[in-house]
């Protein structure tokens, strides 16, 4: 999403966390009987993600949080609430919360409770269609109708198939209709029709009509074709107006439309707060679900367009003291949480994370009287320490935790040991024994891992020690307490708690999995404190927590925690690299379709699911998880990672991994899944020093390239590949981190007003750099505001960058509004009509 002469692009991420439900229909009218609940969070009508099944209950609680960039367009976000049903084939929606895009803004970062809607068949639509629509004039002073549909975009699928048609349909004054149908495009989500179809006005031609009868109204409707079934499957519709078009000198249209819903005397009315493609239940009972939303949308433009705001942000290193900086001084006025992300991976570009945390940390350790309170509170320098282990560790925390993770995820082993929360007491020895045996794990192979730190983590650690030691030379035990509060507490505590939110696993979780997590991070943050001087004003909150630490709480583990950070706090100028591959690290697996390798026709056994495992040596795939491996690929057999055109199989989400001998194709689950595989493969494969130049975007079939035609199989790409970047152990955009500060300091320009006049005459040098921040914030402004206006001018409603549709598309025929009209409207301005 570029525009040419700009060359800006637009960045989307997302960030859900679904809390939980409230008040859901019972299974049996006027009844008790509870459901088996779970949700989906979907791109429109594309799962992107699940979570676990809460069973019997009507208020489930689920906690659960998804974060992705947003690979493509779309109108909604959609979580839709099932009920689990094993006896029947298809378990039951109760129904959904539909968000239109541009409203989501509006719910950021706060906790909403929306209402569930009802849902239905006709009622999931998603997709755009392309008509356009001219008047003739006849030699006998009649006029016609011409009416070519011309193409389809993101159809919805029906049962993962969609054979779409176009029916369409004119209604004349005198409540005549006449329908004309398109030919069927086979397993086609974008079909191109292209096809023309003529209506006439006059008496006698396509109807019997009153001479002075006229066409008042097109419809066309996209049908899924479903051979042998009565009833084909309604996809969506258009209703445009044509009273009195016929009359202009050039009735001519060409424009795309949203699809709707299908329209009729029983659907209730939509209001314009309702999102299409939701319909209101008929006293609004069904139930509400509590969501957390945090939506960014960037406008991100050339690096140069930045360069005053970031000096100003990378002088903060050689500035003394650190609180007369613009780092400094943004984590006093910005949310600390929203600016850590964006500063910490653009000091990391720039590879000045570790004086920036130094300084920082400095001036936070000279505050405290107390070394027990060192970073203990949810400052900016703990919130940028934060992001920076989880940038700079994510594969050594995949080393370090995921076998562990993985086993216990696969035995499922009961390790509740809360009398209360058990129905037999006579299990919970055996629980305790389970559990014992998992911690037991986990601690040996984080207290064993520590030659595997990444070097720059060590690095800050050792400052952290140094800088602790230098304000508290007589408490022996801060070197360790400083360093033990991060790595325990703030970075394998969390991984272990959530570890989907850490990519550790794909595996689906449930409330038995999530409670033995709980119970071991628990003790995992208990045994970091082993070494702190907090210890011994250790307290014990939960009784029946006290066997399982004191079982930990022996001289054996204190010294091996000591020798842990010890070594990762040490001076790291020999410390091994973070790619470190002697055992290979897994770094994304899960469930794909991949076609036969070498196969040259099309046929419904060529396509498998397979389970895939990229590791940091190779890719693999087997026929389920934990089975041996059918076929591995070494990484520096992947020549590039591109994605594979829809043509060439007719399927969504494809991508091609192309190897000197042939191309795997293979399809995601969704297109989150699908970006995610081909940002890490693309990533990994730009080192290899025989990478290619150029590819081909669609299959070898039937004797050639779809894209070149070329019979040749073995000839050159015709395209070239994606631009290089050869830093995939992280993915850095200084760029769009930039940017995100900008909108940062745009949103929070009153407050930098008042301390601009708070610090006027008393401090001149925070002065100044409030308002260098603000005066450069106003120079990118500038840029943005060109930016939209030109966007502006020259996007047409009624094109495919802003197809006719939502609520007010029949308003827009009607009155042939012009494009800021239909823009007020579109943002549901007062001063809209």
């Amino acid at each position: 999403m570029a525009d040419e002469h700009f060359k800006v692009r637009t960045e989307e991420r997302l960030k859900i966390k679904i809390g939980e439900a409230k008040n859901l229909q019972s299974r049996l009218h006027g009844s008790a009987t509870h459901r088996d609940v779970y949700c989906t969070l979907s791109l429109d009508q594309e799962e992107i993600f699940r979570t676990s099944t809460v069973y019997q209950s009507l208020s489930p609680f689920f906690g659960e949080e998804f974060q992705f960039e947003v690979p493509r367009d779309f109108r909604f976000i959609s979580v839709y609430v099932f009920d689990r049903d094993k006896h029947l084939k298809q378990d039951k929606i109760l129904g959904k919360v539909a968000i239109k895009r541009e409203q989501l803004a509006s719910y950021n970062n706060k906790d909403h409770w929306f209402p569930m809607k009802a849902v239905d068949a006709d009622s999931e639509v998603q997709g755009k269609a392309n008509i356009e629509i001219r008047f003739e004039a006849e030699a006998n002073a009649t006029r016609r109708l011409l009416v070519r549909v011309v193409q389809c975009l993101d159809l919805t699928l029906k049962n993962g198939a969609c054979d779409p048609y176009a029916l369409v349909c004119v209604t004349y004054t005198n409540g005549k209709r006449i329908s004309k149908r398109t030919k069927v495009r086979k397993k086609t989500t974008s079909p191109q029709f292209d096809e023309i179809f003529t209506f006439f006005n006059s008496e006698g031609r396509d109807i019997m009509c009153e001479s002075d009868s006229e066409i008042c109204e097109l419809h066309m409707s996209i049908w899924h074709d479903t051979p042998g079934i009565s009833d084909d499957v309604f996809l969506g519709e258009v209703r445009v107006q044509l009273r009195g078009m016929q009359q202009q000198n050039s009735a001519h249209r060409n424009a795309w439309y949203f699809l709707q819903p299908r329209s009729g005397k029983n659907r209730p009315f939509l209001t314009h707060s309702t999102p299409p493609g939701t319909r209101l239940s008929s006293d609004n009972s069904l139930g509400c679900l509590r969501l957390q939303i945090q939506y960014t949308e960037d406008r991100v433009f050339p690096a140069t367009v930045y360069n005053d705001l970031k000096n100003l942000l990378l002088q903060s290193t050689h500035i003394q003291p650190i609180t007369a900086t613009s780092v400094y001084v943004l984590g006093e006025i910005v949310n600390k949480m929203d600016i850590a992300q964006p500063l910490v991976r653009i000091f990391l570009h720039y590879d000045r994370i570790v004086p920036i945390i130094r300084a920082l940390a400095n001036v936070e350790i000279s505050n405290v009287t107390d070394p027990t309170t060192i970073f203990r509170g949810n400052t900016l320098v703990s919130k940028m320490m934060d992001e920076a282990m989880r940038l700079i560790g994510l594969q050594y925390l995949h080393k370090t935790l995921r076998p562990t993770l993985e086993l216990i995820f696969n035995e499922r082993k009961p390790c509740e040991i809360d009398p209360t929360r058990v129905r037999d007491a006579n299990t919970i020895a055996t629980n305790l024994a389970n559990l014992k045996f998992y911690i037991q794990k986990i601690f040996e192979a984080i207290t064993q891992s520590a030659v595997h730190c990444p070097a720059l983590m060590c690095r800050i650690f050792h400052n952290l020690k140094e800088c602790a030691m230098m304000h508290f030379p007589e408490n022996k035990g801060v070197r360790y307490s400083v360093i033990s509060g991060f790595i325990f507490l703030r970075f394998f505590a969390p991984a272990i708690l959530g570890p989907k939110l850490f990519d550790l696993t794909n595996q689906p979780g449930d409330c038995q999995t999530a409670r033995t997590l709980t119970l071991i991070s628990k003790t995992i943050q208990s045994l970091g404190n082993l070494v702190s001087c907090r210890s011994s004003h250790q307290v014990c909150k939960e009784e029946y927590m006290e066997g399982l630490y004191k079982a930990f709480y022996t001289e054996r583990h204190m010294t091996a925690v000591r020798q842990f950070l010890e070594i990762i706090s040490a001076n790291t100028s020999s410390q091994q690299p973070i790619n470190n591959n002697d055992v290979p690290v897994t770094l994304k697996e899960g469930l794909m379709i991949k076609r036969a390798q070498g196969r040259k026709r099309f046929g419904r056994k060529n396509f498998k699911q397979r389970y895939f495992r990229l590791t940091t040596q190779d890719l693999s795939y087997s026929k389920n998880r934990g089975k041996d491996a059918l076929c591995r690929i070494p990484l520096t057999n992947i020549l590039a990672v591109e994605r594979l055109a829809e043509t060439s199989f007719k399927m969504k989400n494809m991508f091609q991994i192309v190897q000197p001998e042939r191309a795997l194709y293979v399809q995601a689950a969704n297109c989150v899944e699908e970006k995610e595989w081909v940002d890490l493969l693309t990533k990994i494969c730009q080192t290899n020093a025989n990478r290619l130049k150029k590819y081909h975007p669609s299959a070898f079939i039937n004797g050639h390239w779809l894209c070149c035609k070329s019979p040749n199989e073995l000839a050159p790409g015709c395209s070239e590949v994606s631009p290089a970047d050869n830093n995939y152990h992280m993915t850095l955009d200084p760029e769009r981190d930039l940017q995100r500060i900008h909108s940062l300091i745009i949103a929070h320009l009153l407050t930098f007003d008042k301390f601009i006049a708070a610090f006027e005459g008393n401090d001149a040098a925070v002065c100044d750099i409030l308002k260098r921040l603000r005066e450069s914030a106003f120079q990118i402004e500038q840029k943005h505001r060109l930016y939209k206006r030109t966007l502006d001018r020259n996007t047409k409603y009624g094109s495919l960058a802003a197809p006719i549709g939502d609520d007010n598309y029949l308003l827009a025929s009607r009155l042939n509004m012009d494009t800021s009209i239909l823009r007020r409207c579109n943002s549901s301005e007062p001063s809209c009509p």
